[in-house]
């Protein structure tokens, strides 16, 4: 079965957006970069879009595509669509609505936080500063 998703690397301040997956969830536990799955019909860019304000209340502005990011886990595969973006507003505070935890931090922090194997090619990139 293969999934495809739409995540988000959301920047504010050089800061990165982060969220952590909530009990009950496949790799529940993990940190992730926002986003979902895409529905029937939908673009993967209104899918970040959804997918930001149900997890964090933030409405973003997608200012570019990053790279697809396929990974197979043995019982599922999934197709990951990257958008680079901003929060619409830089003041409004993301709040942990559809996950268990939201936070800002630096790329270099990244490693410091369990991420689903499918992340770790975006996260080389973010540290090595190519996105």
């Amino acid at each position: 079965m293969t999934v495809h998703g739409a995540i988000a690397v959301v920047r504010r301040g050089g800061r990165i957006l982060i969220s952590k997956r909530p009990p009950g969830k496949h790799l529940a536990g993990y940190w992730e970069f926002p986003g979902g799955r895409v529905e029937p019909g939908e673009l993967p860019e209104d899918t970040v879009r959804r997918e930001i304000v149900e997890e964090t209340g933030l409405v973003i502005r997608v200012l570019g595509r990053g790279p697809t990011l396929d990974h197979d886990y043995g019982d599922k595969r999934v197709l990951l669509d990257v958008f680079l973006c901003e929060p619409v507003s830089p003041t409004l505070e993301p709040r942990a609505i559809g996950c268990d935890d939201v936070r800002w931090i630096e790329a270099e922090d990244l490693d410091g936080y369990p991420f689903p194997a499918a992340n770790e090619p975006l996260i080389r990139a973010l540290k090595a500063g190519v996105l």
